[in-house]
């Protein structure tokens, strides 16, 4: 499958995704149900850490989302911008399901920050 404009196969992408995630490993430090350190009135709907030795937009590790779903293999990528931080950022989700995906969404839309789902292609059937 090719990018959008690139023409560069976005395979590469997810199979680096991939890569990236199994050599972390992964924190939780934001449980489900857990409020926001400083927007108290923010829950996390989903189990919200990082990756272990690695830099995302916001020179910390880079954010990951942990669905429900194991083994908890890639399921996709959320972008977001935050006007007010003046950052943009990729977060990784790792066995979301689609109504976990939805919740995600809801939670990081608000305000004045946006967010994207880039799904992950379902995995080839093997033989």
């Amino acid at each position: 499958m090719q990018g959008a404009l690139s023409g560069i196969p976005s395979d590469k992408f997810w199979l680096a995704v991939d890569e990236l995630v199994a050599t972390s490993d992964v924190v939780i430090d934001r449980p489900q149900g857990s409020r926001h350190p400083r927007i108290t009135e923010a829950i996390y709907p989903v189990d919200y850490g990082y990756l272990v030795g690695t830099t995302g937009g916001d020179r910390a590790g880079i954010d990951v989302w942990m669905g429900s779903v194991r083994p908890a293999a890639v399921t996709g990528v959320v972008c977001t911008v935050d006007s007010r931080k003046r950052d943009a950022e990729v977060k990784i989700l790792l066995g979301c399901t689609p109504d976990q995906e939805g919740e995600i969404l809801a939670f990081l839309n608000k305000g004045l920050m946006a967010a994207v789902l880039v799904r992950a292609p379902a995995p080839s059937a093997t033989p």
